[in-house]
């Protein structure tokens, strides 16, 4: 987890979101809130592929956020991820955007 200067907790991921690597993703996204960090961004622009324990992972972290009264955004999704969002229609419940200045204006 990186902290950037405007109070946003940012997980740069990489590789596969699976049921391998949701727990510790999970676990980052609610150490951060946990500290205070309520408006978290997660970077899905290296991420190649996303099952469903993933979306699971990135639900949670948004409903931890939004109980702490901040929120979860999505940067620059994969193409798959995109796809997976839209078959899923959490395109509608997560705000995406392709940089982290554009994801919190």
């Amino acid at each position: 987890m990186e902290h950037t200067e405007q109070g946003i907790a940012l997980a740069r991921l990489s590789g596969r979101l699976d049921a391998a690597a949701a727990p510790r993703v999970l676990a980052h996204l609610k150490d951060a809130v946990a500290d205070g960090k309520s408006r978290l961004a997660v970077d899905l622009s290296e991420v190649s592929f996303i099952d469903s324990t993933g979306l699971g992972t990135l639900v949670s972290g948004l409903k931890a956020a939004r109980k702490a009264e901040g929120d979860l955004r999505l940067v620059a999704p994969s193409p798959q991820a995109q796809r997976l969002l839209r078959l899923t229609t959490l395109d509608r419940v997560f705000v995406t955007s392709d940089t982290l200045d554009e994801v919190w204006a």
